[in-house]
């Protein structure tokens, strides 16, 4: 590290996206954040002090860097060099030779726990650069210049493979295939392509014409996308078998998990993907009916899902909103930086509270929620602390709307067994380092594996399945 350099992150203030003002947000779905500018893109990443990451790949080290703390193993440092230089072609083919939709996932990744986290300068008490900015910066720069993603136009597409799910590790699979030469059909049971990128987070945390443009650019590269077509028969999978040279499984992770609380199945109890996608539909103008609006809304959870229907409740207009959950802010699974979006936008927080029943009326609508006081006891085996139900502590929370947001679960689907795909106990395809399943023209990733995570290991899945793929195709 140079001189000039050392100097510069500690003498060029750290700043992030500005956010529009609370009072302003909360009466649309737009983006709550400000992109940054040519300027600021460019002195935020005079801050980066460009780390040999490149030179000590590979070796065992204790050292983490932006680029090991990225599933995607980004370029980073090369990207952010290029684009304090105004080199934004270069910029732009470096941060896309290996994320397959990096304007995207600089606005919804977890940024201050993967790569920003692993920053070098992170540990310091100038904090990190702003990587996940200056991303959308240079790719948003980028297409305003009229470059575009590659897609493999030049080459003769030999071989097909069928992808079950558009969502982020469906959507990475199909362009690192369609890059290789592959002819690629998509079957998505929802009528937009996305899958959590489009209905699972709201408009305001990414505008969906972002996503629907990936889509577009693929799909005039050749992709084949089936809208309304679930694949759940035997006859459809063994169909897909068939017909395909191989297959890809990336359909999430799409069942909600309960609370198992007396009266759960109330009228009034609705999961967090219901309410997101609701949300989703009317902001694209379909006719759906607002069912939050003038309710009191409790929302059980303290991840970004719970985060995002507290949000999207108040911009439909709850009277109230109220989050429930188990522990304290600093124990909180979600992004802090969501959190305190919500506290600004008027969400109310009811800490070391643990939901025990629902109170309903004699046509079994919500009514209330019956509460119990939590508090922490002594350090479990992973060194978290147990949590503990104070007796005697029940008290009652007003609401007509209960939210749940603990979680998603997997579903095992009958052609699991038609496709001769081995699973866990909790209904997950079992896979190699490859993606592949015990059917060796299978692949899967994502959610689909994993369980609930993020969009970005999704996003590697689809890509290390991609890659496995066209070696078994002979394509590379």
């Amino acid at each position: 590290m140079t001189e000039k350099m050392r100097k510069e992150f500690a003498e060029i203030e750290r700043r992030i996206q500005a956010k529009r003002a609370a009072h302003e947000r909360v009466g649309d779905f737009d983006p709550v954040y400000i992109e940054f500018d040519d300027e600021e893109a460019r002195l935020q990443g005079r801050r980066c002090i460009q780390c040999p990451i490149d030179i000590l790949r590979g070796l065992e080290s204790e050292f983490e860097f932006c680029r090991t703390g990225c599933p995607l193993h980004n370029r980073i440092p090369v990207w952010i060099k290029k684009t304090r230089e105004g080199d934004i072609e270069g910029a732009f083919h470096a941060s896309n030779e290996t994320s397959p939709f990096p304007e995207i996932l600089g606005r919804v990744c977890p940024h201050d726990n993967l790569c920003q986290g692993s920053c070098t300068i992170a540990r310091t008490e100038f904090g990190s650069v702003t990587i996940g900015a200056i991303e959308v910066y240079l790719n948003e720069a980028a297409f305003e210049k009229g470059l575009r993603p590659y897609y493999g136009e030049d080459k003769r597409r030999r071989k097909r493979v069928a992808v079950i799910g558009s969502g982020p590790a469906g959507m990475s699979c199909a362009t690192f295939l369609l890059r290789g030469g592959v002819a690629v059909e998509m079957f998505e049971k929802s009528d937009r392509p996305g899958g959590l990128l489009t209905y699972g987070i709201p408009n305001f945390k990414i505008d969906k014409s972002v996503v629907l443009r990936r889509f577009e650019w693929m799909q005039k590269a050749g992709l084949k996308l089936h809208l309304h077509t679930p694949i759940e028969t035997h006859e459809e999978m063994k169909r897909l078998l068939e017909e395909f040279d191989a297959v890809f499984i990336g359909v999430g992770a799409p069942k909600g998990k309960g609370a198992r609380m007396e009266n759960e199945e109330a009228f009034g109890v609705y999961q967090v993907m219901d309410i997101l996608t609701h949300s989703q539909k009317a902001v694209f103008g379909d006719s759906v009916e607002n069912i939050l609006e003038g309710k009191d809304v409790v929302v059980l959870g303290g991840g970004d899902s719970a985060m995002d229907a507290v949000r999207t409740s108040v911009r439909l207009g709850a009277k109230s909103v109220t989050c429930v959950y188990r522990r304290d802010a600093e124990n909180m699974p979600g992004s802090a930086k969501e959190r305190i979006n919500a506290e600004e936008e008027g969400v109310r927080f009811r800490y070391y509270t643990a939901p025990k029943s629902v109170i309903v009326d004699d046509e079994n609508r919500v009514k209330g929620l019956v509460c119990q006081k939590t508090e922490l006891g002594e350090p479990a085996e992973d060194g978290r602390r147990r949590l503990q139900v104070i007796d005697g502590s029940d008290f009652e929370i007003a609401c007509d709307v209960i939210i749940l947001a603990l979680g998603f679960d997997n579903h095992r689907f009958d052609w699991f067994e038609t496709a001769r795909i081995e699973t866990d106990k909790w209904g997950c395809p079992l896979v190699d380092r490859n993606k592949r399943t015990s059917n060796p023209k299978v692949y899967a990733g994502g959610d689909a594996v994993r369980g609930a995570d993020l969009a970005v290991t999704a996003a590697a899945d689809g890509r290390t399945a991609a890659e496995a793929i066209l070696v078994s195709l002979g394509m590379v």
